[in-house]
């Protein structure tokens, strides 16, 4: 299976535990990969029969200017259903990280594989 892939998609949300948390929007960073067929797109050199890395993108930022979850878990679960349900996508990968979270790391975070391949 062809994977298709986005790296590195910082999107701004409300998330966290504590109180100080839920009155900001914080970074986070996203790191995805996707199962796709490739081939029916790439025989008629057709958009509307790829994964639309652009329109997957719109829809996570979407998400997150939405979003109020304390978990970066949630954030995860939830995203990842919202992306298999809406664009078909039969499996994924996604990196949640959370820069900042804990001083002495570059960043913290989840990932997080579903569906099948």
């Amino acid at each position: 299976m062809d994977r298709v892939f986005i790296e590195g998609l910082e999107v701004d949300t409300v998330i966290g535990a504590y109180d100080w948390e839920r009155g900001i929007r914080q970074c986070l960073r996203l790191d995805l990969s996707f199962a796709w067929d490739n081939r029916p797109a790439a025989a008629g050199d057709d958009l509307t029969k790829a994964l639309d890395y652009a329109s997957v993108s719109a829809r996570i930022q979407a998400f997150a200017e939405q979003s109020e979850f304390q978990l970066v878990e949630t954030f995860a679960e939830r995203l990842a259903a919202v992306l298999m349900s809406e664009f078909q996508i039969p499996w994924l990968r996604l990196k949640l990280t959370k820069p900042g979270a804990v001083p002495a790391a570059s960043g913290v975070g989840v990932e997080i594989e579903r569906g099948c391949l």
